[in-house]
């Protein structure tokens, strides 16, 4: 299952950036995210449990970020439950005074028979889709009244 959830920001690549790769801020700006809790730290590599709605039903998560400042991505991999192996990449594309923040889902089904279904009707789209989308919504918003030209 491979998902793909894009938009334009109008605000700098670098405060987008900063701010996507800020997962402390995540909760506060995002309010379909409830926490973000670090488990191991480092500039560059990190684990994390995060926990978001889909409307009413809670999702939570455990996935190693690194975070590229050179190739300005920001990656995870999931590390438990039903996204175990799942690869997420943040990747940002300046477009004149415009960037494009695009998210990546790539998840390998592993259930025999039902797997490719439930990868994509119900993780991927049902999901996936939502949770992403809001998240770049609220994202832009976020960028476009602190940083917006």
């Amino acid at each position: 299952m491979r998902t793909e959830t894009s938009i334009t920001i109008r605000a700098p690549l670098d405060k987008i950036f900063e701010t996507v790769a800020d997962l402390s801020l995540w909760p506060i700006i995002l309010p379909h995210y409830r926490w973000v809790k670090f488990i191991e730290q480092s500039p560059t590599r990190s684990v994390v449990k995060m926990a978001a709605k889909r409307k009413w039903i809670p999702v939570q998560w455990t996935s190693e970020l690194e975070i590229d400042r050179e190739r300005k991505e920001i990656r995870f991999h999931h590390l438990k439950a039903f996204t175990k192996g799942m690869r997420v990449i943040w990747s940002f594309m300046q477009d004149d005074e415009e960037v494009r923040v695009t998210i990546r889902h790539d998840l390998e089904h592993t259930i025999p028979l039902i797997g490719k279904f439930v990868a994509e009707h119900i993780i991927g789209q049902f999901f996936i889709g939502y949770i992403a989308n809001q998240t770049l919504q609220h994202m832009k918003r976020h960028a476009e009244a602190k940083y917006g030209s």
